[in-house]
C-alpha cells in the first residue's frame, strides 16, 4: 500500500509529525481515549483487511467511543448505541455534513448526490427530490409488478436449473440488478444491446464502489484524502487515472440514457397508466416547477447513481447472507418453510400481500441484517462545531464512522450476539425505521 512507500523517510519528517499532533493543542481538551499512533500515517496500520472487525477489535481495549488518526485526519469510531444515538439523532444537524471526498467528487459529479453532498441548502433540497418523489410510498408501489416479476423469473430460473449446481450469487444479483435497473432507468439487465450496454455500465459501477473505499484495502486507498501533501502518489499509483476512466464510461452510458429518454417523451412515445422511473421522473422535475429546485444534469445523473448504489449490491448481499444462515440454521429454516407452505395453500405464487402475515421472515431478515450490516462502517459524517458527545470534548471537523456491524454484537443489547436467533425479533418492537439504534436501518447509510 501507497503508505508504506513512507517508512525510509519516516526519521526525517518525524518532527513535521511532532508539531502538528503537539499535546499542546489538545491539552485543554477531554478527548475520547486513543490506541496509540505511528508518525504520518496515524492508526491506518491498525485496520486490517476487514476494518469493522479490527476496529470492533480496537473498541473492546479503548471503549465505544475511541478516537484514531487516518493520516492527518481524526477520526472518531463509534461502537455503541449511545454514541450513534448522539450522533445520529440527539446532534444529527451537528454531524450532517460530509467529508471532502475526492473519490466521490470524481464518481458523482463534484458529489451532487444524496450520500456524499455536504451538508447546505443543496443538500437540503436534493433529499427532499429523493424521498418525495422517488421514494416516496406511493412511488415504491408503483413497482410492485416489476418486483414480483422479476422474482417469478428468478424462481423460474432455478426451477429450470435444478438439476445442477447454482451459483447463488448469480441468480440474486441478476434478479436485484434486474429490478433496480428496471426501475431507475427502465432497461433489464439482460436485454439485447442495451443488456449489454446496462453490463458494462454496472461492471464500471461496481468499479466505482471500490474506488469509493476509505482504507487502504484492495489497492485503492487514496491517500492523497487523509495525508493531503501526498496526493501527488495518487498520479503515480494511478488511481486518478482509473476514477477519470470509470466516471467517463457511466456518464457516458447515463448521458445516453437520458438523451434517449428525452427523444421518447417529445415523440409521445410514453404509454398512459405506465409506471414512471426514475429517469422519467426526475426529467418531468428538472424545471423545478415542481419542488421550485431546478435539477441541473449533473444532479440528475448523480441521483440515478445513487439509485444504483443503495439498491444493488446491498440488497442482493442481504439475501445471500440469509441463505447461507438458513443453511446453518436448519431448525429455522424448516420453520420458515412450513410457514411459506401454509400461506402459499392453493396459490401458484407468494405475493407481496402475503408477506404481512410472514412473521417469521420478518424476524429472519431482521436478524442477517443485524449479523451482516449491508454497510458495516457507515458512511462517514464530520462535525461542523465543536460538540460534547459522551463527556468527551470532539473539535470541529472530526470525522467520525459508526461500526454498524460492533453494534449489532454488543452484548449489552443482545442475548448471544453471535448466534443467529431470528426469534429474538417475534416479541419485539425493534425495526429498521430508524427509531432503534440496535438494528441501523440501510437509509441511515445516507
Amino acid at each position: 500500500m501507497e503508505y508504506f512507500l513512507l517508512v525510509p523517510l519516516l526519521p526525517f519528517i518525524y518532527f513535521l509529525h511532532q508539531w502538528f499532533f503537539s499535546p499542546s493543542n489538545t491539552q485543554k481538551r477531554l478527548l475520547p481515549p486513543s490506541p496509540t499512533k505511528l508518525p504520518i500515517i496515524g492508526n491506518l496500520h491498525q485496520l486490517g483487511l476487514l476494518p469493522h472487525r479490527s476496529l470492533h477489535k480496537l473498541s473492546k481495549k479503548y471503549g465505544p467511543l475511541m478516537l484514531l488518526h487516518f493520516g492527518s485526519k481524526p477520526v472518531l469510531i463509534a461502537s455503541s448505541i449511545d454514541a450513534a444515538r448522539n450522533i445520529m439523532k440527539t446532534n444529527d444537524l451537528l454531524w450532517s455534513n460530509r467529508p471532502k471526498s475526492s473519490m466521490a467528487d470524481g464518481l458523482f459529479y463534484g458529489s451532487k448526490d444524496v450520500a456524499f453532498s455536504p451538508y447546505g441548502e443543496y443538500w437540503r433540497q436534493i433529499r427532499s427530490v429523493a424521498v418525495l418523489h422517488l421514494l416516496s410510498n406511493k412511488r415504491v408501489q408503483s413497482y410492485r409488478h416489476v418486483r414480483e416479476e422479476e422474482i417469478s423469473i428468478m424462481v423460474d430460473k432455478i426451477r429450470q436449473q435444478c438439476d445442477s449446481v447454482i451459483d447463488l450469487r448469480d441468480v440474486l444479483s441478476g434478479m436485484t440488478n434486474n429490478i433496480i435497473s428496471r426501475v431507475n432507468i427502465g432497461r433489464t439487465y439482460n436485454e439485447g444491446e442495451s443488456g449489454i450496454a446496462l453490463k458494462a455500465y454496472l461492471l464500471g459501477f461496481k468499479s466505482g464502489l471500490d474506488l469509493l473505499s476509505v482504507f487502504p484495502d484492495s489497492g485503492v486507498f487514496n491517500i492523497g484524502d487523509y495525508i493531503p501533501w501526498l496526493k501527488w502518489l495518487n498520479k503515480i499509483n494511478g488511481l486518478d487515472t482509473r476514477v477519470n476512466k470509470v466516471a467517463k464510461g457511466l456518464d457516458a452510458f447515463l448521458e445516453n440514457v437520458i438523451e434517449e429518454r428525452v427523444i421518447r417523451n417529445k415523440n409521445a412515445e410514453y404509454s398512459v397508466g405506465e409506471a414512471k422511473d426514475f429517469v422519467d421522473v426526475l426529467l418531468e422535475i428538472q424545471n423545478g416547477k415542481e419542488t421550485g429546485f431546478p435539477l441541473q444534469r449533473d444532479t440528475l445523473k448523480a441521483l440515478l447513481l445513487d439509485a444504483f448504489v443503495a439498491g444493488t449490491d446491498s440488497t442482493y448481499t442481504v439475501l445471500e447472507w440469509t441463505m447461507i444462515e438458513l443453511l446453518r440454521y436448519l431448525r429455522v429454516l424448516k420453520k420458515l418453510e412450513d410457514q411459506v407452505r401454509e400461506l402459499g395453500q392453493g396459490k401458484t405464487e407468494i405475493t407481496e400481500d402475503d408477506l404481512r402475515n410472514m412473521h417469521s421472515l420478518k424476524a429472519v431478515i431482521k436478524e442477517t441484517l443485524r449479523l451482516h450490516a449491508t454497510v458495516p462502517l457507515l458512511v462517514p459524517r464530520e462535525s461542523m462545531e465543536e460538540v460534547k458527545l459522551l463527556d468527551y470534548d470532539i473539535p470541529a471537523k472530526t470525522q467520525v464512522f459508526i461500526n454498524a456491524w460492533a453494534i449489532g454484537r454488543d452484548p449489552l443489547s443482545w442475548d448471544d450476539p453471535e448466534v443467529y436467533l431470528p426469534e429474538r425479533f417475534l416479541n419485539s418492537d425493534i425495526d429498521v425505521k430508524g427509531l432503534n439504534l440496535e438494528l441501523i436501518p440501510v437509509t441511515e447509510c445516507i
